[in-house]
């Protein structure tokens, strides 16, 4: 029986592709990469025995953040304005070979919020994105997940949701 890989979490860093220089890797404190949650419409026919949600070729708003220890200056010359941000991780495969993970997004960064503060520790700052019109996670070389509001692309382990959505609009 084939055994599913483990990969350990070992790092991570987030940039700005307006500000590529600047690393977080040392600042960083938490980051959560988007949930994937496809639509679903319900489906409740009157002679039917049940219900069904049905899972549409669609996904819910990605809503990308990260926390960094101690405010991050570099984040408020940009804030609201769009901008791609490369999430990088580094994980450990059991094997003890380090592989990248790599999330792009585009958006934009709305909310900051600190948390609360007590003298002698580290202020805990939390950033959070709206507006993601681009999202693709890549991990050791592999294109999980890629989705393009503008190019209306949506592909899960490169199989298109939508191709032939797409081919029936001519596009």
């Amino acid at each position: 029986m084939a055994q599913q890989e483990l990969y350990a979490f070992q790092a991570n860093d987030v940039r700005a592709a307006s500000d590529p220089d600047v690393s977080r890797a040392n600042i960083i404190s938490t980051v959560a990469i988007p949930a994937l949650k496809r639509k679903t419409t319900s489906l409740s026919a009157g002679g039917a025995v049940g219900d069904v949600n049905f899972a549409m070729p669609q996904i819910e708003a990605p809503e990308p953040k990260f926390g960094t220890n101690g405010p991050d200056p570099a984040i408020f010359s940009g804030m609201a304005e769009a901008d791609q941000w490369t999430f990088a991780g580094a994980f450990r495969k059991k094997n003890g070979v380090i592989v990248p993970a790599k999330a792009i997004i585009e958006g934009i960064i709305t909310d900051w919020e600190p948390d609360e503060q007590t003298p002698g520790e580290l202020m805990k700052c939390n950033h959070s994105f709206q507006e993601v019109t681009h999202y693709e996670f890549h991990l050791d070389g592999s294109e999980l997940f890629y989705f393009d509001w503008y190019e209306r692309a949506l592909r899960f382990s490169g199989v298109s949701l939508i191709s032939d959505i797409n081919a029936a609009l001519g596009i």
